[in-house]
């Protein structure tokens, strides 16, 4: 049993922590262990033979109700102080009380209720243990060894972190001669041990077979440990109690999670699999057999739905062929067959909705009259000769009964009015041109409306009775108004708000639209001064090749007579025709060179020729102004460099243009 301290316990005669002399405890398995000076404090150098009785069920078991312990003990009279301030009656180990007139309600301690025999504490359950008492560890006797209890005022032993799934634990601070027997003594009270692995450097690794064994282990952590009576320093130890890191385990731990996470994912794909729709039946695949008997199914009126699905399917997947197209019109003809079965079966439904309107609308009006009559009740009930003997409580509770009844009157009465409007607006064209039945109709309706119209003015009239009457009325009325204008006030507050956010976004769509003009204008001011900045370039270039001309003309000047005259004659027949051919050129600008040069190259690529209508839409990719008349005037003033040819017979005769620029300068 734990050792407890209560504060304001009466006085003992002797001290525990000084006394050394032992209590022997007399039972029928004879002298008890006396605890050794050694281990209270007394000399170590003195040794002194210690008597381990085991007792009779073989003394290995940690349960703290077997472990025999020895108190401290002066006298009787201590021992009954003692068992006085809880208020016990003092018992020997024996069961015989040692004050047999002991009174249990005197020497109480205050607040400590008396204890009977059934409560915990006296030997049938331990006593509760309070969470802000520490519970000293008592000495634990083996049959080999002994272990005793760490300083209790000391902090606990540190341990690391768990490691998932240990079942390990590291043993530190062994006796030299501590062997596997005496590790196994001592640890498999705490569970089942699978494995011992130890050291020669006084640690070892002990393996159970369960995880919640390793707390039991722990416990042990800072016990002193001494082999049989010897104080010698190798037969002693303090024990260190630790988690260790297995492979085993943290295999057996990841097994466990992953059949953990099986069983969860089995789990979850029954419960979607319960709550999944079931799955349409499978469609059977074609066969004449197969055909038959849906065409069977199409006949009959009962079958008809599951045959066409499979008729639908039948087609979608592509078995219509020539041998089976006869089959499937015959099954196609069997379902048309079935449409004017269906038009008869709208038609019956029809009528059975229209008798069924009847109905309602006979019970709907028998309904109004009894509301009629419900409500002429309560107007009678309004007059003076009834109202003035009835108390004010049942005026208030008659007026609002007979608001409530008027209200659902009026509603039944507008649905039996809708009734009616529809039926009128679905009549024939024969009905609407018969003039005599529109106006019988039209005069019924005006006098339902008048009736109408008078039942609610005499219903407001007894209604303005009652609310002269009622005061709480008119301002409960008073308090819905206020409510509704501010209503109607916080609507057109969200209209205007709603107008402004419109306005802004049309005003944001302009500024937009008028930052892509600015931005157009300023992309065609760029191109503008390109083309001017080219254009000063050419300009450039062309000065600048007429003053290398010159320079030329003048070194030719500074040569010799007869040269210059021989040279002058060349260039004279040379000039005339250059002249004659610039006079007489067919291109006449620069844009038309450029033009037969993106030509000759294009048809160049096509060594068999190219409409004029390809060639276009070629050069219309580069500049969209190019038309076909001028391309093909063009190329029609080129005979050296282009050649039309004809190919075709009759309606397939086409026009192609061909280059033939590297023929004509062989012939010029």
């Amino acid at each position: 049993m734990f050792l407890m301290q209560y504060a304001g316990l009466n006085h003992l005669s002797f001290d525990p922590a000084s006394n050394n002399k032992s209590l022997q405890f007399g039972s029928a398995a004879g002298p008890q262990v006396s605890e050794s000076p050694a281990e209270n404090g007394s000399d170590p150098g003195k040794k002194r033979k210690r008597t381990n009785v085991p007792p009779a069920d073989g003394g290995r078991n940690l349960s703290l109700d077997s472990i025999p312990m020895g108190l401290p003990m002066s006298g009787p009279t201590a021992w009954t102080t003692a068992m006085n301030n809880l208020g016990m009656a003092p018992m020997g180990m024996t069961g015989q009380p040692l004050l047999p007139d002991f009174d249990p309600a005197l020497g109480m301690m205050t607040g400590i209720p008396p204890i009977n025999p059934m409560m915990p504490g006296l030997g049938i359950v331990p006593p509760p243990i309070p969470p802000d008492m520490p519970a000293v560890k008592e000495i634990i006797h083996c049959k080999s060894c002994t272990l005793f209890p760490p300083n209790p005022h000391l902090p606990p032993p540190a341990t690391r972190e768990r490691p998932p799934g240990c079942k390990t634990v590291f043993v530190g601070g062994l006796p030299e001669n501590g062997t596997e027997q005496i590790i196994m003594e001592v640890f498999e009270q705490c569970g089942e041990v699978i494995a011992i692995r130890k050291s020669k450097k006084n640690f070892c690794h002990i393996r159970f077979a369960e995880e919640f064994m390793v707390d039991k282990a722990l416990y042990l952590s800072g016990y002193r440990i001494r082999l049989g009576s010897s104080t010698d320093k190798k037969d002693t130890g303090r024990l260190h109690v630790d988690f260790a890191q297995a492979r085993d385990d943290l295999y057996e731990w990841e097994c466990k999670q992953r059949m953990l996470a099986r069983e969860e994912r089995h789990r979850r794909r029954l419960e979607e699999e319960r709550f999944r729709p079931p799955s349409p039946p499978p469609v059977v695949h074609y066969s004449d057999h197969e055909c038959s008997v849906v065409a069977e199914k199409l006949k009959d009126d009962t079958k008809f739905l599951e045959a066409i699905q499979t008729l639908l399917t039948w087609i979608e997947r592509g078995e219509v062929n020539r041998r089976t197209a006869n089959n499937f019109y015959s099954m196609i003809q069997s379902a048309n067959s079935h449409i004017r079965r269906l038009v008869n079966e709208k038609a019956a439904h029809e009528k059975e909705m229209e008798e069924a309107k009847e109905k309602f609308k006979l019970a709907l009006s028998g309904i109004l009259v009894q509301f009629e009559q419900i409500v002429a009740v309560y107007h009678s009930a309004s007059k003076q000769k009834a109202w003035d003997h009835f108390t004010k409580a049942q005026r208030k509770n008659i007026s609002v009964w007979c608001k409530q009844a008027e209200e659902i009157r009026n509603i039944h009465n507008d649905e039996l009015m809708g009734i009616r409007r529809e039926e009128e607006m679905e009549m024939s064209d024969e009905e609407i041109e018969d003039p005599s039945e529109m106006k019988e109709t039209e005069e019924s309706a005006l006098v339902s409306q008048v009736e109408a119209l008078k039942e609610e003015n005499d219903s407001l009239r007894w209604q303005l009775d009652a609310y002269r009457n009622e005061v709480e009325l008119l301002k409960q009325e008073q308090g819905k108004a206020s409510r509704d204008e501010d209503t109607t006030k916080e609507q057109q507050m969200k209209l205007l708000q709603q107008a402004l956010q419109g306005m802004q976004k049309h005003l944001l769509k302009v500024q937009d639209e008028y930052k892509k003009k600015e931005a157009e204008l300023e992309k065609v001011r760029e191109d503008k001064l390109k083309i001017e900045t080219l254009l000063e370039n050419l300009k450039e270039q062309q000065s600048i090749a007429d003053e290398e001309d010159k320079e030329r003309d003048a070194i030719d000047c500074q040569g010799n007579d007869s040269s210059t005259s021989r040279v002058c004659a060349c260039s004279q027949e040379k000039e005339c025709p250059v002249e004659k051919t610039l006079s007489n050129s067919p291109v006449k600008s620069e844009r038309e060179v450029l033009l037969v040069g993106i030509i000759s190259t294009f048809l160049h690529v096509h060594p068999f020729g190219a409409s004029i209508e390809y060639i276009c839409s070629y050069l219309q990719r580069l500049d969209s102004k190019i038309c076909t008349a001028e391309v093909e005037v063009l190329m029609t003033r080129l005979q050296n460099t282009f050649r039309q040819e004809l190919s075709g017979v009759g309606a397939s005769l086409e026009k192609r243009w061909k280059f033939c620029g590297f023929d004509g300068l062989k012939m010029t």
